[in-house]
């Protein structure tokens, strides 16, 4: 597939909203709707990830939005790893970085993968 256009773009996308609704999951798989909404969204994703592209979080965005989902204060969080609340308070900042063994403490708390917190 070559570079996409922004105009292919916007009639794949319109014609992804046109299909979804006839595309069920008990569709037959190779049926022309089905093949044409792949097709599509193949285009949608390809161009939206050239021109809109999603940055992986880092560390502190992770740390904060996991305390966030879990309505954990920092203070609790630090309770749990053994770590002082202003070293939390540093990692959700973006002040400091954590060490690898912290790091591991702080994915278990919070249930953040290990390959999300380390960039992967």
């Amino acid at each position: 597939m070559g570079r996409i256009t922004k105009m292919q773009y916007e009639y794949a996308l319109e014609r992804v909203e046109d299909l979804l609704p006839l595309v069920t999951d008990e569709s037959d798989p190779n049926s022309k709707e089905a093949l044409e909404l792949s097709l599509m969204s193949d285009v949608v994703i390809k161009y939206e990830g050239e021109h809109f592209p999603i940055e992986k979080p880092t560390p502190a965005e992770l740390i904060e939005l996991a305390l966030e989902e879990k309505s954990m204060s920092q203070k609790a969080l630090a309770e749990t790893i053994g770590v002082s609340p202003s070293r939390i308070n540093d990692y959700v900042r973006g002040k400091a970085e954590p060490t690898l063994k912290i790091a591991s403490r702080l994915c278990r708390a919070l249930g953040i993968s290990p390959a999300a917190m380390m960039g992967f």
